[in-house]
């Protein structure tokens, strides 16, 4: 299973993190091309066209180390990668040139090998008062769309992503996603997450 544990020292993130966070429900498009040259990555739009997010893994597909970065290059947090095998990733708060010292989120890789293990992982996120929040990844085996991140306890859904189609449901191509969130959830957490199934499954 896959779980994410922001430590408690993080939780007292920048206050950039705060302007990633909305009232109303975000559409957001995420279109599977690095704004780099011949680069890996992704961008990432807001529903007036305006980049919002990007990585860029350059001519490493499928690094063991990636940043979420804004639009001017600025680094939000860095993803590791820290096994070889089963797979974990950390992901790390960046304060103007310095990351936190501790992670803000680990995930784990599924272990199929296992009899009985969960195809779905889940995600354990510690808020400052030190409650538990679980959210759970469906369909997360999936190269493709759609997959949803649901918070385990109510059930609810606070983020979905599928192929983005046109008001006339054609779709734009495999490499285009729509990424909807929900109101009050942190969109950068998303995006980590997101990013984190694309390094699992192969696709970023």
């Amino acid at each position: 299973m896959a779980k994410v544990h922001p430590s408690s020292s993080s939780s007292s993130s920048s206050s950039s993190t705060c302007c990633y966070m909305s009232a109303k429900r975000e559409i957001f498009t995420i279109w599977m091309k690095s704004l780099v040259l011949n680069g890996n990555g992704c961008t990432v739009y807001d529903s007036k066209g305006q980049i919002i997010f990007r990585v860029d893994n350059y001519d490493c597909k499928c690094s063991g180390k990636v940043y979420l970065m804004d639009l001017s290059g600025k680094v939000l947090f860095k993803i590791l990668k820290k096994k070889l095998f089963f797979g974990r990733w950390e992901g790390y708060k960046w304060n103007g040139l310095h990351q936190e010292a501790n992670p803000w989120f680990k995930v784990k890789k599924p272990c199929r090998i296992l009899k009985g293990s969960s195809e779905q992982p889940y995600c354990e996120i510690w808020s400052k008062s030190g409650q538990l929040l679980c959210y759970k990844i469906d369909g997360f085996s999936r190269k493709s769309s759609p997959y949803k991140i649901v918070d385990n306890l109510s059930g609810l859904v606070v983020a979905e992503v599928k192929r983005k189609q046109t008001s006339s449901g054609v779709a734009l191509g495999d490499d285009v996603f729509s990424l909807v969130v929900e109101p009050n959830i942190d969109h950068s957490l998303i995006m980590g997450l997101v990013i984190v199934h694309g390094l699992m499954n192969h696709i970023l």
